[in-house]
């Protein structure tokens, strides 16, 4: 599948290509007319220069050839060295004519080879009988621009009428390199340029689709229920409001409204579900007081009751601790805490109850660590899993609490040595409400201390795992970010 950041850099990429070589070729098509204009303007001057000079040889209403055929050959024989920019010149490279009054050549500076010839019905020489200006182009090869030749001719006046045509003739080839050697700088010069705009264009494309690609990702880790927060979006999101921003933003709305009407509806239908049993319990339990028994019996009963009207309570104020730390997308007050010094103190909070099932609990932390973060939501993410600890650990058992290092993060972990999860539980164990019955009584629990674990702690920045020890037991991982 073709992204759309691909798209967007071949389409740059042909737009640039294609721009490029219709530009150079345009250019280039219409520099090559100006060169000629300048070069004929300079031919303008040599012709009307040389009419002028040959004007004041003239004798007896004769053009007088000889000198101009010596000047000719000692001027062909001069060597020179004469660099203009790139190009190198070092011989003369113009051809002069002069035609008597009927057109007929009379002198040629190339050798003589046109004397005799009748040039009447070149435009040149017609023109400029006629009182015109007389011009023409003539290809060496044809229909070969690089073998063309410029000729312009100036007539020769004697007093008031035109004795004959001077004409100068220059080929084309000098144009021809500068026109190629601009060529080849203006293709280098447009592939520097293209390269710029081609790696702009990246850049554009990678800076508009990256925000997309960003929002995708978040859109899939809503579907697929993972707790992730509307990701950054870079300056797009910034830029008056731009359409990425407003995307995002439009999502971001629609995941609140559907996560909202989807955790109303699953938790109604749990806590229905999770009350059922005690209720009934309850309400046999009265109905059965009703009736005539031993007291033995009656306190036993009023004793269910009791003990399932607690365990409704423990229910509701479970779930709503739970729900309120879900709807939270941010920590309200960050302060300093202690990580060392909690996990002391809770350390003494339980003691009574480890003592009470024989269980020794051992803090082996001995570095100190400091977070930011709600001390609340940490003592109390601590306080689940040492609980946990304590109902799934038999008699005589033990726990080790400890904190270290890992990089810029602080780890905690809780080992104990009960019985351990059972594999089908280990993808269940952070579900709302899912939970084991305790080793002895068999009881369960609301199911919702390690939601409510997973949630503090995510929302810390950092994560938490249950696993099984090798040598027997589970461990409880917590994952936090230092200052």
């Amino acid at each position: 599948m073709v992204t759309i950041r691909t798209r967007i850099s071949i389409g740059i990429f042909l737009i640039v290509a294609g721009g490029f070589i219709y530009f150079v070729n345009w250019v280039l098509g219409e520099m090559r007319p100006h060169y000629i204009k300048s070069m004929e303007e300079s031919l303008i001057d040599e012709s009307v220069l040389l009419a002028s000079i040959v004007e004041g040889m003239i004798s007896d209403e004769r053009i007088p050839v000889g000198d101009l055929r010596s000047a000719f050959e000692r001027a062909g024989s001069r060597t020179f060295h004469a660099r203009i920019y790139d190009m190198v010149k070092n011989r003369i490279n113009v051809r002069v004519y002069i035609t008597d009054a009927q057109g007929i050549v009379i002198f040629d500076s190339d050798a003589g080879a046109a004397e005799g010839q009748d040039y009447s019905r070149w435009n040149d020489v017609h023109l400029t009988l006629k009182g015109k200006y007389g011009a023409r182009t003539s290809h060496g090869i044809p229909g070969d621009k690089s073998t063309s030749v410029l000729c312009v001719a100036a007539p020769i006046m004697s007093d008031t009428v035109i004795a004959g045509v001077l004409t100068v003739c220059k080929p084309s080839g000098s144009v021809t390199f500068f026109i190629e050697q601009a060529r080849g700088n203006m293709i280098v010069a447009g592939f520097i340029v293209g390269l710029g705009i081609i790696l702009l264009g990246i850049f554009l494309s990678v800076w508009v689709t990256s925000p997309i690609k960003r929002l995708t990702g978040y859109a899939r880790d809503v579907r697929d229920g993972k707790p992730t927060a509307l990701p950054r979006l870079g300056l797009l999101s910034h830029l008056g409001h731009s359409e990425v921003g407003v995307m995002g933003t439009a999502l971001e709305e629609m995941r609140d409204a559907l996560e909202g009407k989807k955790y109303i509806e699953h938790y109604v239908q749990t806590l229905t579900h999770e009350i059922k049993s005690p209720l009934a319990a309850i309400r046999g339990a009265a109905e059965l007081l009703e009736e005539d028994m031993p007291a033995a019996d009656r306190t036993r009963f009023l004793g269910n009751i009791r003990t399932e009207s607690e365990r409704v309570r423990n229910i509701v104020d479970r779930l709503l601790e739970l729900s309120s730390l879900e709807s939270r997308k941010a920590l309200r007050e960050r302060s300093p805490i202690d990580l060392a010094g909690l996990i002391n103190q809770q350390c003494r909070v339980f003691a009574p109850s480890c003592e009470a099932k024989h269980i020794t609990c051992r803090n082996v932390s001995d570095e100190t660590a400091v977070i930011d973060g709600e001390p609340f939501l940490i003592r109390q993410a601590i306080a689940n899993c040492l609980q946990n600890a304590i109902d799934f650990t038999p008699p005589n058992g033990s726990i080790t609490v400890a904190l270290h290092h890992r990089g810029t993060k602080a780890v905690i972990t809780i080992d104990d040595t009960g019985t351990g999860i059972p594999d089908y539980a280990l993808d269940r164990i952070f579900s709302r409400f899912y939970s084991l019955s305790r080793p002895g009584t068999n009881r369960k629990s609301t199911g919702l201390g390690l939601s409510f674990v997973r949630e503090a702690i995510t929302l810390h920045g950092g994560t938490v795992t249950v696993s099984n020890r090798p040598e027997g037991g589970a461990r409880v991982e917590l994952v936090l970010l230092l200052r």
